[in-house]
């Protein structure tokens, strides 16, 4: 079996290497190559590869490494990307047939931004149809399966993603989230994440066909193996594009935090809204108690809001934005189905055709309520550096395809609940905007990864980045499932 255990390293260590002479961009790509030919039949993730082309790059990448150049921090490291995002001359199908040929003949500006650091991107990494579940298959690619466990789900949207790190077939990896979709598949895999503030990542080149503007919610931002490279990833990402450019620049703040004894620490690991599994809550606890003893600063504390007016908020404002893109016979289809929300119905299908549909003097109540929620998050970060929590309801559940989002149900303490039930924790911080990282905090009981949830103040995201870091360094951060080592 070849040594290729070198593409577990972090995407810096490995650019660092590059750098040294240690190894060139061309072993690294054979490197990562040969994983991807040895691990993805079985978990699916990388479902479209340029390879020759990569090579081809890499070769490049070897000259200049030769001659002392280097583009940036990330010169000759192999990665993947998201297949909603536009890669020139690669289709962007997100996951729906009907969107087989979306090809673009340029890159989107995060990936454009990769290349000119260094990165040598070979491929893209699988997605729910319509980045809309945190399973991660479509008619068009097929399943991805969780490597922890084949029979359980990777995360979604980003789930393809989320694996390609986990199995070392990439060094680094761009995601996006608006309901989780980079948070819940590093809780999932095991891996780094890392949602940003909103807009502080470009999202020109990561819209539906026919669509120019952002989505609400929505944005684009890095996955890792370490928290480390989320930084280099998030300074490479971040700026304005399109015509922000031409006077909008970035200058986040640094955390001015080097250890854990400097952070005081909001922790909330439970919530009246849904049940959690205590698989998971016993590990976060577990993590949660480490760090008190490494000298953090723990309180038990949360922001001052009603906690299921505000999970409806995020829920109308997160179905109106993704109703958006839907196609005319679904819309009609809400339409109808609004009337249910009308008469009383509070289901989860009856807010998502109503959200869908309501018109905008609606829309702006609920946005001027969720303004509200902000200023709140804002008065509560006075006090507390960080507010730590769960990413999700449970770790990785078994696969089910069987009728839609709303009806699944997942195993939670020994019954069962609604699978959007977890979309507590998606929205928690990013309806109010907020920078959130996940960090695995090793493995529960069950033997599947645990990652926490560390939600930083408005553009503070090198805040809870260094958090993670130093995280990892206590608990021990990112180690590959077994059989990928």
């Amino acid at each position: 079996m070849p040594d290729d255990s070198i593409m577990l390293r972090s995407a810096t260590e490995l650019a660092a290497m590059v750098r040294r002479g240690e190894t060139t961009p061309s072993e690294l790509l054979e490197h990562a190559i040969s994983r991807y030919e040895r691990h993805n039949p079985a978990v699916n993730a990388v479902i479209v590869t340029r390879l020759e082309e990569a090579r081809a790059h890499a070769t490049v990448l070897d000259r200049e490494a030769e001659q002392g150049c280097y583009r940036g921090p990330l010169h000759g490291v192999p990665m993947t990307i998201k297949e909603a995002y536009d890669w020139s001359d690669t289709p962007a199908t997100w996951g729906n047939p009907e969107w087989r040929n979306n090809v673009s003949g340029t890159d989107a500006p995060t990936v454009q931004r990769l290349i000119a650091a260094g990165a040598n991107i070979y491929g893209k990494t699988n997605v729910p149809f319509m980045l809309g579940d945190w399973q991660s298959f479509n008619e068009i690619y097929g399943t991805t399966n969780n490597p922890w466990d084949v029979t359980r789900v990777p995360g979604g949207s980003s789930g393809g993603s989320a694996v390609a790190l986990a199995t070392g077939m990439a060094g680094l990896e761009l995601g996006s989230d608006i309901g989780a979709s980079i948070r819940n598949p590093a809780h999932y895999c095991g891996v780094f994440g890392h949602k940003p503030t909103m807009s502080l990542v470009p999202h020109q080149g990561f819209v539906v066909p026919g669509m120019l503007p952002e989505v609400d919610i929505s944005v684009c931002g890095p996955m890792a193996r370490s928290a480390g490279d989320l930084d280099v990833a998030l300074s490479i990402l971040a700026g304005s594009a399109g015509l922000d450019a031409t006077g909008y620049r970035v200058d986040l703040p640094e955390a001015r935090q080097t250890k854990l004894s400097e952070f005081t620490v909001a922790v909330m690991l439970d919530t009246p809204v849904i049940e959690n599994d205590t698989v998971l809550l016993d590990r976060l606890q577990w993590a949660v108690d480490q760090l008190a003893a490494a000298g953090c600063t723990i309180v038990e504390a949360t922001p001052n809001v009603d906690q299921h007016e505000y999970f409806e908020n995020y829920l109308m404002l997160l179905r109106a934005a993704t109703g958006a893109m839907t196609n005319d016979e679904q819309f009609a289809a809400a339409t109808a189905g609004s009337a249910a929300w009308d008469a009383g119905d509070r289901s989860y299908q009856a807010l998502v055709d109503h959200a869908m549909t309501m018109g905008h003097r609606e829309w702006w109540q609920h946005h001027n309520r969720r303004e509200g929620y902000r200023l709140e998050w804002a008065r509560f970060f006075t006090e507390y550096d960080l507010l730590l929590c769960p990413t999700a309801a449970s770790t990785a559940y078994p696969h089910d395809h069987a009728g839609t989002r709303a009806t699944r149900r997942i195993p939670i303490n020994g019954g069962t609940e609604p699978v959007v039930d977890q979309l507590f924790w998606a929205g928690w911080s990013c309806n109010a905007y907020l920078p959130g990282t996940v960090a695995p905090v090793g493995l529960c009981a069950d033997g599947l990864p645990a990652g926490i949830q560390i939600v930083a103040p408005h553009l503070h995201d090198r805040r809870s980045i260094r958090f993670a870091e130093l995280v990892e360094r206590e608990l021990g951060g990112f180690v590959p499932p077994p059989g990928y080592e």
